[in-house]
C-alpha cells in the first residue's frame, strides 16, 4: 500500500500507461467516492457555492459521527479543504482536486 495523497498521484484513465503509484492513487480516489453518502456530500459541497459547516451535512439524514467519518475519508483523499472555526469545521472542495478528478475520469478520447 502506498502512503501518498491519492489526488496527488492520480493519472487519467485514458493514459497510455499508469505507474503502480498512479494506479494506487487513482484507485484510492475512487474508493473515497465509492460510497453514496460521500457522493452526496460532494454534491452538496459542489452546489453550495462556498464553504459548508460539517454540522449542516446532517441534513442528509446521516448522524454527526457518520458525517465526520465520511468527511475525513474525503479530506484524506485530498478532495476537501477544511477550516476549523471554534468548535465547528467548514469544508469546501479543493479547486485543483476537482480539476484533477475531472481529468482522471475523462475517457471521451478512449471511446469511438
Amino acid at each position: 500500500m502506498f502512503a501518498v495523497e491519492p489526488i496527488a498521484c492520480c493519472a487519467p484513465l485514458g493514459s497510455a500507461t499508469l505507474t503502480d503509484e498512479e494506479a494506487e492513487g487513482t484507485a484510492a480516489l475512487f474508493r473515497a467516492l465509492g460510497d453514496p453518502a460521500r457522493v452526496r456530500i460532494v454534491n452538496v459541497l459542489a452546489t453550495a457555492g462556498g464553504e459548508v459547516c460539517g454540522c449542516e451535512l446532517t441534513d442528509l439524514g446521516l448522524s454527526q459521527p457518520t458525517v465526520s467519518h465520511h468527511l475525513k475519508k474525503l479530506y484524506d483523499a485530498g478532495l476537501l479543504e477544511r477550516e476549523q472555526r471554534g468548535k465547528w469545521a467548514y469544508y469546501s472542495l479543493k479547486r485543483d482536486a476537482v480539476a484533477k478528478l475531472a481529468a482522471v475520469a475523462d475517457l471521451k478520447e478512449a471511446c469511438c
